[in-house]
């Protein structure tokens, strides 16, 4: 099991988007601020976490989405709690 998720900082309400075979470790590992491009985010909460089959998938998809940039896009999809509708 693999998860793909979208973290949003409740400072700067930027997003992160993310992948992960074990999202709970990931996400602590965020929120002890070991990962460098959301350090500074600080504090963040999960916007949206959905599993999928296997992490190659995940990746796949965090990198597609990680292309697209458009806030109001990555906004939709947290609205809409799933992300492969749009993939």
């Amino acid at each position: 099991m693999a998860y793909i998720y979208i973290l949003q900082s409740e400072k700067t309400k930027n997003y992160y988007i993310g992948s992960s075979q074990n999202f709970e470790k990931r996400y602590k590992e965020h929120l002890a601020g070991r990962v460098r491009s959301t350090k500074a985010l600080l504090p963040l909460k999960v916007v949206l976490k959905q599993s999928l089959p296997d992490i190659d998938i995940a990746k796949k998809l965090e990198l597609r989405l990680k292309k697209f940039k458009r806030r109001d896009f990555i906004e939709k999809i947290v609205k809409d709690g799933k992300v492969k509708s749009y993939i």
